[in-house]
Formats: C-alpha cells, structure tokens, sequence
C-alpha cells in the first residue's frame, strides 16, 4: 500500500503554533535578550542615524603636495649589490650590478643582460659603465672607490 503525502498551501500547523507562542511572548523574550547582552538587543532594534556631510572634510586621493625629488645615493649593500637608493625614503632606484667571488676574487660584474639579468641597464648607463664590468675589488681598489667611479660616472655621489 502507498500513501501519497501532497504539500498544502501555507505554514504547517506546528509552526503556526511555534510563531504565535513567539508573538504572545515577545516583551519577555526582548527582556530576556536586553538582561543577556546589557541592553544591547534592544540597542541594535533602533534604527541608527546615518552620517551627515556637513562639517565633515572629504578627502578624494592624491596627495596635497607634489612627490619630492628623489635624492639618490650609490650603496654597496652587505650582499654584495650595487645599488642607487634614494636618501630620504630608503627605496632602491637603480640596479647596477653585483660583486661575486670567482675563485678567490672579488670582481663586479654589470646588470646586463649578457651577464644573466634579468633587468637589464639602459643602453646609456651600460655604455658609461662598461668598461668597469669585471673590475676585480682589492686593496687597491674597494668597494668605495667603486662606488665613486659609478658615482662620478652617471653624477649621483655615493653613500658616505
């Protein structure tokens, strides 16, 4: 035998029962639900008052004043790269090269693309700097006077 169950129109009996029980008892729920919280059920019931514009400043990006004039420095960092950095920020501006140790030497070698970087100099700077590319880094030439050659070279002073 199959019996054969249809949904009828509107809410079941149970929770029509279950929504009036709700209904007649909702001043003792709310009581309830402001003694748990502190009263902030009944806080949270109240329609909140929207910002006003008035007497406020709207600020639409951008910044008030124009970007200082970068301010760049030549520095050998502690693993071995030649950099320009600007002064005041502290960002990298430029990228010229490294100094790697080939058997024993300390030798810069030129961001170029031939050398295995993968951002390149610009063809100006390379040109100006190429003929230190594979200066070998001793007693007799540091990395300050380094760093002094490609300053006088592209006119930035190095890092004192």
């Amino acid at each position: 035998m199959v019996e054969i169950f249809s949904k009828h129109d509107g809410p079941r009996r149970e929770d029509a029962q279950v929504r009036r029980l709700l209904q007649q008892n909702r001043g003792v729920i709310t009581q309830l639900a402001d003694q748990f919280s502190g009263g902030r059920y009944s806080e949270s019931k109240k329609p909140k008052q929207l910002p006003q514009a008035e007497g406020l400043i709207i600020h639409i990006g951008g910044s008030a004043k124009p970007a200082p004039e970068p301010e760049p420095k030549i520095r050998l960092t502690t693993n071995g790269r030649v950099i320009a950095v600007d002064v005041p920020s502290g960002r990298q501006l430029q990228h010229f090269g490294d100094i790697r140790d080939r058997r024993g030497l300390k030798i810069f070698v030129l961001a170029t693309t031939a050398n295995g970087f993968i951002a390149p100099l610009d063809e100006a700077k390379t040109e100006a700097l190429a003929d230190i590319d594979g200066v070998v880094l001793g007693p007799s030439y540091s990395g300050a006077d380094l760093a002094t050659d490609i300053g006088l070279r592209l006119d930035i002073p190095p890092e004192t």
